[in-house]
């Protein structure tokens, strides 16, 4: 079943890459959402229309969670679950940049079994499955290898290293780096482009359930700043916080973090 799954969500990652490409992103309609909800744009849910409808047809058991559909409780009994996000990026999206994804994920009882992150202006697709290593457009990737803090570059949200969060009160001697898609922070570090990826704060499911099994399959350790494993298909479908590195790496920084 995760494999059949794995390239239900390669195919369908693909159609939605060609249809958001061919709206020019910088012409888009665009408003911001409700109450703080961010941007969104016509593109994401076109996109996040053609998404459900090929992958619930695909597998029409299967309950659903996207940052672009209205949420219900009706997933919160489903044994399988889509969790995507049509646009990861959308900012980026409208600014003309290629740094946005396309996110899609399935997830059995809490856990993603695959995943695949696609950026379409890149051509590049991140997958994994829970019997297949996570691959970059078909090959092996892995995490980096650098076992401690100093010098690491890392992916994150500035706040994520105000003093208050760390246990020495500063932040170890780390390199930040921002990209805008939080899927593709991921994945770049289970790619090992990147020695981590963080933030201390809540998440979307939609963001990070393709990169927690990325990372995972890749090699990397993924869990939430107390260390605990992240779940997902949850009644508010959030993450606490997200660290991941390599074994060595993901402890030390760990052991620095701050659990409120």
């Amino acid at each position: 079943m995760p494999e059949s799954d794995l390239e239900l969500l390669i195919s369908t990652a693909r159609a939605a890459g060609k249809l958001a490409l061919s709206i020019d992103g910088t012409q888009a309609q665009k408003w911001d959402k409700p109450n703080g909800g961010g941007l969104v744009t016509e593109v994401d849910l076109e996109v996040n229309a053609m998404l459900e409808d090929r992958l619930r047809t695909g597998r029409p058991d299967y309950g659903w969670l996207s940052e672009e559909s209205d949420d219900t409780a009706e997933r919160l009994n489903c044994e399988f679950l889509f969790i995507v996000d049509p646009i990861d990026g959308t900012r980026s999206f409208v600014g003309g940049s290629s740094t946005w994804a396309h996110s899609l994920a399935v997830a059995h009882r809490g856990q993603v079994t695959a995943a695949v992150i696609y950026l379409p202006m890149r051509d590049l697709l991140y997958a994994a499955s829970t019997t297949a290593v996570t691959t970059l457009n078909g090959t092996p990737v892995g995490p980096s290898q650098r076992s401690n803090c100093p010098g690491a570059t890392v992916l994150s949200n500035r706040g994520s290293l105000d003093p208050k969060h760390w246990k020495l009160g500063a932040p170890p001697d780390i390199k930040r780096i921002h990209r805008p898609s939080l899927a593709y922070r991921m994945a770049l570090v289970a790619q090992g482009r990147f020695d981590a990826v963080l933030t201390v704060f809540p998440a979307w499911e939609w963001d990070v359930a393709a990169g927690d099994l990325i990372l995972r399959r890749a090699g990397a350790k993924i869990t939430d700043i107390a260390g605990n494993t992240l779940s997902f298909n949850n009644p508010r479908p959030r993450v606490p916080s997200v660290v991941s590195a390599g074994h060595d790496l993901h402890k030390a920084l760990i052991d620095r973090l701050r659990v409120n």
